[in-house]
């Protein structure tokens, strides 16, 4: 899910949202949470943002350490995908390629 272009998502704004020149309009830093703390943090962050009629937020993990990254870092995109959030969603990226510590997430209309 995270970086695969959606289906019902124009090429303009995909392409806005994955090279980051899409600006959230909130940041969510998660980094240095415990995963429970990380997964409460998202899911009060995604329901204000619905609530404010955001398009568009930035989670920010951390990079954490070894290949595979962080805990949060790799929790996350299975949090994406439950059923309380995924259908919110249209697109998740990461806004540079060099930082895989940082997702925009697109809301849907």
């Amino acid at each position: 899910m995270i970086g695969v272009a959606p289906a019902g998502l124009d090429g303009a704004t995909w392409e806005r949202l994955r090279s980051g020149r899409l600006r959230p309009a909130r940041v969510v830093d998660l980094h240095g949470l415990t995963l429970a703390e990380a997964h409460r943090a998202l899911l009060a962050a995604v329901a204000a943002a619905r609530a404010e009629r955001l398009r568009c937020i930035e989670i920010i993990t951390g990079r954490g350490s070894g290949e595979a990254g962080g805990a949060i870092r790799r929790e996350l995109p299975h949090w994406l995908n439950l059923p309380a959030l995924r259908p919110l969603l249209l697109a998740a990226a990461h806004p540079h390629r060099a930082n895989p510590g940082a997702t925009r997430l697109l809301f849907r209309k």
